[in-house]
């Protein structure tokens, strides 16, 4: 019997893990998400469709661990600095937000789809947080994360993180259990709340913080993970026999270590386990989705969803414009804030164990939830024209000719690096970029910078590259190829050709190209780090100088090895020979 069971469960992780990865590497590659894969990996796998998997609510026990883990990380991201300096968009934004979404879902649930206040309050609140899994990749995605724009949206996310502790204890409140019904009064239950986030934090600071200084002098990698995976599950356990959200104990745990030392070194610790126990919580979920009753009423489905989509995009559009936001960054931040969220199926689990809703509208609200998050990559897309300013001839300026001796086109990193050296020379030169944010934040800092392709022969020629002795291609991607060197060489060949290799891949493509120089982006500075690291080991420098010679001539040798064969497997024998693992760097 014993081993059956456990054949059941290694056949059930193989199957769950199996689809969980396929799904997931799917979803990525189409751009929506490993949230989603992982529900639709549990409903096709799920007893709804193929039926390989079931149990879903034994599963779900376990799997929810990986809430309590993840409100353990959220809690270990807020030092009260980050709190301060965020303070307005959190609880200014963050809150309005979260409330008037949540009232004008409420309100269209309760009215339209005829739930009662307290299921419409169980659906509608939950439905106001959108997605920080699916959003947050998206903002580094697009290189927005640290701009004032993505700050806002992390902000907002935030709040919304947060909030889901005051919304468990909302539906526990409301709770039409009578178990929960044989609980402590609602005054009681506030008492006991605050006297155990009292407690947590002091056991925090008088016996969690000694504690991980005793491991962190001994040394224990290990044991910081055994303390850490303690320090969530007591909180949660004492939280749980106090009748209160287990959430809500991991969340603290994690708030009261967030200013230690230890932090960084818990949220590594914690961070597999609770990615693996996420994902198992989001395939248990898409399991328990009963696509029968989603099948029956397809068109509520759908239409609620564009209800959701349609009224969170407004009212946090209106927020932004009531916070000093331009009407085009209020649109983008209500379109991407514009889905539901993965803890809307928490707390619509929550909300059924409280008959507050049937199981039947948990499935349905949770793929509403599904689709709108579906929805987000498209709808970024298909505003991106309307979000994005106008290119004005005033506002971003084309290049023209000045005289300078040196064009540098591309000034990210790399090419401010460049420019700049070549300014203390007094040397004259006319910058050149794509990247409209990037144009403003460098006028701020007192540099002009023109916009436009600088791989175009007419725009060259506009900013004055007939006079220039230097054409400088600073661009961090393959943007510029043999054939637009080749190109640029013909129109202006007085000008000495510079070009910025990402790798030796790009290098090897520029082979037989006029540029006078291509530069490999991160060699330089991975030798100079090698060096670093040797004389730290206490190797003497004329050791340390024979390792670089040595590396240097195996690279020039590879690299004329793979330059006149034009491959960059080439010289994978020199490789071999040098590195057991067998891999070239493309550096």
């Amino acid at each position: 019997m014993e081993h059956g069971a456990t054949g059941s469960l290694l056949r059930d992780g193989v199957i769950l893990l199996g689809a969980g990865l396929g799904f997931v590497l799917l979803f990525r590659r189409l751009g929506l998400g490993a949230t989603l894969g992982y529900l639709v990996a549990g409903a096709v796998v799920g007893p709804h469709v193929l039926g390989l998997v079931g149990d879903a609510d034994a599963k779900l026990g376990v799997a929810e661990l990986g809430i309590t883990l993840l409100l353990f990380v959220v809690g270990l991201e807020l030092k009260p600095s980050r709190l301060w300096q965020l303070k307005q968009d959190i609880f200014g934004l963050g809150l309005l937000q979260v409330v008037a979404c949540g009232i004008a879902i409420t309100a269209i649930i309760a009215v339209f789809a005829h739930f009662s206040i307290p299921a419409a309050l169980a659906l509608g609140l939950p439905l106001a947080l959108s997605s920080t899994a699916q959003v947050l990749p998206l903002l580094q995605s697009s290189g927005r994360l640290r701009t004032p724009f993505g700050e806002r949206a992390f902000s907002v996310l935030l709040f919304q993180d947060l909030s889901i502790i005051p919304l468990i204890t909302i539906i526990a409140a409301l709770s039409r259990n009578p178990a929960d019904a044989g609980g402590p009064p609602g005054w009681l239950l506030i008492l006991y709340t605050i006297a155990a986030v009292v407690g947590l934090i002091a056991a925090g600071r008088f016996i969690l913080s000694p504690l991980f200084r005793l491991i962190g002098n001994m040394g224990e990698r290990e044991m910081f993970v055994f303390a850490a995976l303690f320090t969530v599950i007591a909180s949660a356990a004492l939280m749980e026999s106090l009748g209160l959200s287990t959430a809500l104990g991991a969340f603290v745990a994690g708030v009261m270590l967030a200013d230690s030392p230890y932090r960084h070194e818990l949220e590594a610790d914690v961070d597999p386990f609770r990615s693996i126990l996420l994902g198992l919580f989001f395939l248990t979920i898409g399991m328990m989705l009963n696509l029968t009753a989603i099948a029956e009423r397809p068109l509520f489905v759908v239409s609620m969803a564009l209800a959701l989509i349609a009224t969170k995009t407004l009212v946090i559009f209106g927020l932004g414009l009531l916070f000093k936001m331009n009407w085009r960054s209020a649109l983008g931040l209500g379109v991407l804030l514009s889905q539901g969220g993965e803890f809307g199926f928490v707390l619509f689990a929550q909300a059924t164990k409280a008959y507050l809703i049937a199981p039947e509208a948990a499935s349905l609200f949770g793929a509403i939830v599904t689709l709108s998050m579906a929805t987000t990559p498209f709808l970024m897309s298909a505003t991106r024209r309307l979000r994005e300013a106008p290119i004005i001839a005033e506002e971003r300026e084309g290049p023209r000719a000045e005289g300078a001796n040196a064009i540098i086109v591309g000034y990210g990193r790399f090419g401010q690096t460049v420019g700049q050296m070549l300014l203390t020379q007094d040397i004259p030169v006319t910058l050149i970029d794509t990247d409209i944010e990037m144009i403003d934040i460098a006028g701020e800092f007192g540099a002009k910078v023109y916009y436009g392709d600088g791989t175009r022969l007419d725009l060259l020629r506009q900013a004055g590259a007939a006079e220039a002795e230097l054409i400088l291609f600073c661009i961090d991607d393959e943007q510029v190829t043999a054939e637009v060197v080749e190109s640029v060489h013909e129109a202006f060949p007085h000008a000495a050709i510079y070009v910025r290799a990402y790798d030796r891949r790009m290098l090897i493509k520029l082979k037989g190209s006029p540029a006078k120089l291509v530069v490999r982006e991160v060699l330089e500075s991975a030798v100079k780090m090698a060096r670093g690291a040797m004389a730290d080991l206490g190797i003497d420098r004329g050791e340390i100088d024979r390792s670089e010679a040595m590396y240097r001539a195996s690279d020039r040798e590879r690299l004329r090895i793979q330059l006149e064969a034009g491959d960059i497997y080439a010289a994978r024998a020199i490789v071999a020979a040098e590195q057991p693992w067998g891999r070239g760097n493309d550096t």
